[in-house]
């Protein structure tokens, strides 16, 4: 258990790829702030990986104005996936210079929420 008193798993990178597949938000503490984030792509740089995500909730206060942040993967401790489905931000650029050729994952905005009937 680490100092914030939240387990990590031992490799998050599988969760934060199954959130930006299925578009469900992330719950983690990062730099001993809880959040509740939604992934929109994992890529690696300098030899680590980072997501770029919408930050929806910080210590359960919604941000004022909308905002992409770009969070370490090893950074995020207590990470879980929700059931809290979310819309891809209209702030996000997958063509951006920073993704070309590190991308390994993104939303899909031509992908259609599926629901069970």
């Amino acid at each position: 258990m680490d100092t914030n008193g939240a387990d990590s798993p031992a490799n998050p990178t599988p969760i934060v790829l199954e959130g930006i597949v299925r578009q469900l938000c992330l719950t983690a503490i990062y730099n001993r702030t809880r959040m509740v984030l939604a992934p929109h792509i994992l890529y690696q740089r300098g030899g680590a990986l980072y997501v770029d995500a919408q930050v929806v909730s910080r210590d359960f206060v919604i941000p004022r104005e909308e905002k992409i942040g770009t969070f370490k993967i090893d950074g995020l401790k207590g990470l879980t996936l929700t059931e809290r489905s979310f819309a891809i931000s209209k702030l996000f650029e997958p063509e951006a210079e920073k993704y070309a050729g590190t991308a390994l994952m993104a939303v899909d905005p031509n992908a259609v929420a599926v629901s069970a009937a």
